[in-house]
């Protein structure tokens, strides 16, 4: 059973005026609702609290909050990034003339920049590296591979080299049976799934998370660092 109180309060157009209650500070989210009746509720959601928590459990649930809010920003790019660079490496493969791959080469780029351009700008760095991550678990190649396909391997090397500058490494490859933040991501992704707030794509490699689960419950024991499942 989960050790959390999730507190809520809801409050209709008489409270509208009254003085600000200090818990109203500490809300998570507001919203505003006019109902049919043409009164207006306002719901306030206070942050869970959690009850009897070890350190490790606490540590661990505030990793895979930060991981959820990642994955919510970034899944849905990797998804359509890693199907139109795939699309693309396949399309350049069929092209035999160096100008009918640069004319597509530069269609597609401008299609890429257009749709996903300023939207990918506004991601942080670890935004960016869990992208990288996710690129990798839904294509088998790496970052860096599939831009080695579609230019000359000088080119991937400098821009594995810039990403470095802003601590994306475009070679690292997405790793839940070794890598504990990758295991809790592909934790994440089936839990953010099954809550309906994301489309599950699965990985293009089988990762065998059965023995997956069981290895790193051997390691992390009962910790607290292992997740809890649904």
């Amino acid at each position: 059973m989960k050790k959390f109180v999730v507190l809520f309060f809801s409050f209709f157009a008489l409270q509208l005026g009254a003085q600000v209650n200090d818990w109203e500070k500490y809300a998570d989210s507001l919203r505003t609702n006019v109902l049919d009746d043409g009164e207006i509720e306002t719901e306030y959601l206070l942050p869970e609290l959690h009850i009897n928590f070890s350190k490790e459990e606490l540590e661990r649930i505030q990793i895979e909050s930060i991981l959820k809010q990642r994955i919510l920003r970034v899944y849905q790019y990797a998804v359509l990034t890693s199907h139109n660079l795939t699309i693309l490496n396949q399309e350049m493969a069929k092209l035999e003339k160096k100008s009918q791959k640069r004319k597509h080469l530069k269609q597609t780029e401008k299609y890429l920049k257009e749709q996903f351009g300023d939207r990918l700008k506004k991601l942080s760095r670890k935004d960016g590296q869990i992208l990288v991550k996710l690129i990798n678990r839904q294509t088998d190649q790496t970052a860096f591979e599939l831009v080695k396909d579609l230019k000359s391997g000088w080119s991937a090397f400098w821009s594995n080299q810039t990403a470095k500058l802003f601590d994306i490494n475009l070679k690292t490859k997405y790793a839940p049976g070794d890598v504990l933040e990758d295991f809790y991501i592909e934790m994440l992704i089936k839990e953010l799934a099954l809550e309906g707030r994301i489309k599950y794509h699965p990985a293009a490699k089988d990762y065998k998370m059965d023995l997956v689960k069981a290895n790193w419950k051997r390691k992390l024991g009962d910790s607290g660092y292992y997740p809890e499942e649904n």
